[in-house]
């Protein structure tokens, strides 16, 4: 009995170290978010709270929380109150089984991608209970082109992991990570580099990845659930205060999920750039963060730059090129594997 309250109060420990940690990354992110927006139009972003204006999103918490929770008359007020806390715990939640280094993840199971991909599945319902419960046309439109968008674009999702478990041989997210300590680099000879890791063999893959991680969490330029322009804010235009943090919350941890989940099928984890002195002097965990980050502003970069598509081009995009393009490239990588005796 002893040992079980002993195993349960160290998990805990562990969970409240990840998701204050996480907390933390995510108000420096959302910063960076604004800074690069701001510099790519040339313009300031964030500088007068605190040095350099670092503690702006702290700011912004402070006035969420302290602002009055305003509910529609007609709106369903249980569902509505419900709604935003399922979409942040669901999200939070998947972060359980992201190993940030060797040995470092709350729980390191053998189906770790599965447990993401159901977890990154059940993150709609909350978007689409928000919508609902509004009792409002926009937001039960917006909440429904989620729906949508989310669907289509978790089966790209699925037959891109798919392909990278063909080459790792494992559903653990650790083994992913480890099986890309060798690849196209040490089979020509060359020492462990990044030239092993999956972005590589797999680049068509990895682009899809990345563009279609960008609908899943409804980042520009396909946030088409919350299209000013169109929605007035989408399916959260009749939230206010703690309710709509907690689901920008939950929209920022997805978003950081998705690069997590770049960085470990795709970059390595937490590998060096290179295996031999000054790079592994560094902690896995640094490198980790650092490629985290390096995806993170690509999708600043692409908020930036990229206008906004109409939802059929969204549509078209995610069923007619990314699906059968996907479907090909697993047969083709299952066809290659089997053929030279290279599949683990």
């Amino acid at each position: 009995m002893t040992e079980i309250i002993w195993t349960v109060g160290i998990i805990a420990l562990q969970s409240v170290a990840l998701l204050v940690a996480l907390l933390v990354i995510i108000a420096y992110l959302l910063y960076a978010d604004r800074k690069i927006w701001a510099a790519v139009q040339m313009r300031r972003g964030p500088n007068v709270v605190g040095p350099w204006g670092l503690l702006q999103s702290f700011a912004d918490l402070l006035k969420f929380v302290l602002k009055e929770v305003v509910i529609p008359d007609g709106a369903n007020k249980g569902v509505f109150m419900i709604a935003p806390l399922v979409a942040c715990t669901l999200a939070l939640s998947a972060w359980a089984v992201i190993p940030v280094n060797y040995g470092w993840a709350i729980a390191d199971i053998n189906v770790g991608i599965l447990f993401i991909f159901a977890i990154s599945s059940l993150e709609v319902y909350g978007v689409i209970m928000g919508g609902w419960a509004s009792n409002s046309k926009y937001p039960f439109l917006g909440a429904l082109r989620s729906a949508a968008q989310m669907v289509s674009y978790e089966v790209s999702i699925g037959f891109v992991i798919i392909t990278v478990l063909l080459c790792a041989g494992s559903l653990n997210l650790t083994e992913i990570v480890m099986s890309q300590s060798t690849g196209l680099g040490t089979s020509i000879g060359l020492p462990n580099s990044f030239l092993d890791w999956y972005w590589l063999p797999l680049l068509p893959m990895f682009g899809i990845f990345f563009v279609s991680a960008l609908a899943e969490t409804n980042r520009p330029p396909f946030d088409l659930p919350e299209a000013e322009s169109e929605l007035v804010a989408g399916f959260m235009v009749e939230y206010s205060s703690t309710p709509y943090l907690l689901f920008m919350l939950g929209e920022y941890v997805a978003i950081t999920l998705m690069c997590a989940m770049t960085t470990i099928l795709f970059l390595g984890g937490w590998l060096p750039p290179f295996d031999f002195a000054p790079f592994t002097w560094v902690p896995g965990v640094i490198w980790f963060l650092i490629k985290v980050c390096a995806v993170f502003f690509m999708f600043a970069m692409v908020k930036a730059f990229v206008p906004r598509y109409r939802y059929d081009q969204l549509m078209r995009l995610g069923w007619k090129v990314f699906l059968p393009f996907s479907l090909f490239w697993v047969a083709l990588t299952a066809g290659v594997l089997v053929a030279f005796g290279w599949a683990p």
